[in-house]
Parts: C-alpha cells; sequence; structure tokens
C-alpha cells in the first residue's frame, strides 16, 4: 500500500527523489488514491514486482508487464506511475534486506538509484517521471547493490558467456551465478581505484550476505566496452583503463549509437552535427559518429578473484 500524503514526503527524500518531484508526486497521491481503477492497477504491479522477491529469472516478465500496464494510468499521473509502484513494493524489499542482514547504508544507497533516474528523466525529457522504469527492477526486488562507485547485479551466465567462458578454460554452465556489473551515472570519475574499492566489497558483499551463491565471474554489456574507444581515447583514460579489466564475450554488429549519446550528452536524439566537443570523452563519441561510424555495446567478463 501506498504511504498516506503526510509519510510521502521523508520516504521520497530517502529514495533521493529530487526536491522539485516531491510536491507534485504528494499531490497526484491524491489523485490516485480516488482513483478505484487506478490504485487496483498499482497494488496488481506492485505486487507482481516483489512476487518471489530475490529470485533469478523474472526480469523480462516484469518488465514486459511494467510497460504494457503503464499506459493504463490515469493521463494525469503519466511517467509518474513507475514511481508509486516501486514506492509501494518499498516496504517489501526494505523487509528482504533486512532478513538477508544488507547494511542500511547500502540499502538507502541502492534505493536511491530511483531519484537518479527521477532526474535523469528531468534532464532528457523536462519533466517528471522514471525513463526506463525496468532499469529499476532488479533494486527493489534484492538482485542490485551499489557499492561504491559500481553496482552489482545477481544474474546468471547466459550461453553466450558460459561459451567464451569455457573456451578461455573456466568449468561454466548456462546458468552459474555471477554478477552483471553497472556503471551508473552521476556517480563521479571512474577511476581505477573507484573500481578496485567496488570490486573489493563487492566480493566480502556477496559472500557474506549470498552464501549459498558463487560469484567466480563479473560480466558488463555496455557501450564503454566497445574496443572502438581506445582509438580515440588515451591509454591512461579512465574508460580504457575499465576496458582492459575485461576479457571478451562476444561483438555485436547491430549499432547503437543512441547510448553514447545518451549518456554523454543526456538526450540520446541529439543531431550528431551539434553534439559538443568540451571533454575527451565527448570529443571521442561525436567525432567517430560525425565521420560516419557507429557505436556497439561491448560484452566483456573477468574473474572475480582476481
Amino acid at each position: 500500500m501506498l504511504p498516506d500524503a503526510d509519510e510521502l514526503p521523508e520516504i521520497l527524500l530517502d529514495l533521493a527523489v529530487p526536491h522539485e518531484d516531491i510536491n507534485e508526486l504528494v499531490r497526484l497521491r491524491r489523485v490516485l488514491a480516488r482513483d478505484t481503477g487506478a490504485m487496483r492497477l498499482l497494488e496488481e504491479c506492485a505486487g507482481e514486482l516483489v512476487k518471489d522477491i530475490g529470485e533469478h529469472g523474472h526480469w523480462t516478465r516484469l518488465t514486459e508487464l511494467l510497460l504494457a500496464r503503464l499506459p493504463e494510468a490515469p493521463p494525469e499521473i503519466g511517467a509518474y506511475f513507475s514511481v508509486y509502484v516501486f514506492v509501494a513494493a518499498l516496504p517489501s524489499t526494505r523487509a528482504y534486506h533486512r532478513e538477508r542482514g544488507i547494511p542500511a547504508d547500502v540499502s538507502r544507497r541502492t534505493l536511491a538509484d530511483l531519484g537518479r533516474n527521477i532526474a535523469v528523466h528531468r534532464r532528457q525529457y523536462g519533466g517528471g517521471g522514471v525513463p526506463f522504469p525496468q532499469w529499476l527492477v532488479p533494486h527493489f526486488r534484492g538482485e542490485l547493490y551499489q557499492l561504491g562507485r559500481l553496482q552489482f547485479e545477481r544474474a546468471r551466465l547466459g550461453e553466450r558467456t558460459a561459451e567464451a567462458l569455457t573456451a578461455a578454460g573456466l568449468d561454466a554452465e548456462p546458468g552459474a551465478p555471477c554478477l552483471n556489473l553497472h556503471i551508473p551515472d552521476f556517480q563521479g570519475p571512474l577511476s581505477p581505484a573507484a573500481c578496485d574499492r567496488s570490486l573489493e566489497l563487492a566480493r566480502g558483499f556477496f559472500a557474506r550476505h549470498f552464501p549459498e551463491e558463487h560469484h567466480a565471474v563479473a560480466v558488463c554489456h555496455s557501450w564503454l566496452l566497445d574496443p572502438q574507444l581506445k582509438k580515440h581515447l588515451p591509454v591512461d583514460s579512465n574508460i580504457v583503463r575499465f576496458q582492459e579489466r575485461f576479457r571478451g564475450i562476444r561483438e555485436d554488429t547491430e549499432p547503437a549509437d543512441t547510448e553514447p549519446v545518451r549518456f554523454v550528452f543526456g538526450e540520446p536524439d541529439l543531431p550528431v552535427e551539434e553534439l559538443p566537443r568540451r571533454t575527451s570523452v565527448e570529443r571521442a563519441v561525436g567525432d567517430h559518429l560525425r565521420a560516419g561510424g557507429h557505436w556497439y555495446l561491448g560484452h566483456g567478463w573477468f574473474p572475480l578473484g582476481a
């Protein structure tokens, strides 16, 4: 259930929701509460979100559910509806964290990604909401945790990743536990020291709180692993040094040009000819596109023991 209008502001602050969104979320909460159909939809979505909480394999189902049901929300609430879904799921998420002994600061920083995503939505679209609610599903299901600079998602090896690990001499089967590494925005430089600290935190954290899962490797799927970046950036840049941690899994052939544009410039649909050249990364991304090139998602892994 949703907290009442008096409790809601403090809960939103704990989730790092930007101050300019809180009054509107409180106002719309009253609109939502008066609409019995919308409240029923909210309860259904929140209930499905935390059903079998902590278990793997529900991301696709829940993503399809959220994206399919969001258009049913009252038009006045619009893109804010998913915020209410996550707030309604919050007690179950926090209960799961307590059950697993997750430290309060890790829980707080992990769930504060809701506010960060609202800030991203405002930067991209100029209004309130969450741009990709499916990205927050693992956070509220106890599958993803913010540990220092990086986020780590409890995941399972896919077939192609398991094949790459087997070819490298590891005993890897599809479905074996792994950690899927995410690089959040608004978190400062991706420095080697910050990444080392995150990895050290992750090794201890998952061994302590999920001892039944042996995470032998970390995997990552990101435009930051596109090897073309090495042609444009200094060898000692943070991104190149981040790439050097990984061994390749496969190469994509489908361009993903909007990914670096979204994360570097904040808007995926900016005209290529107008992309700024203020930093080395901006110059790398924009100049490559202006020269007729494309960017691709990179896929990599490395052993967590090293």
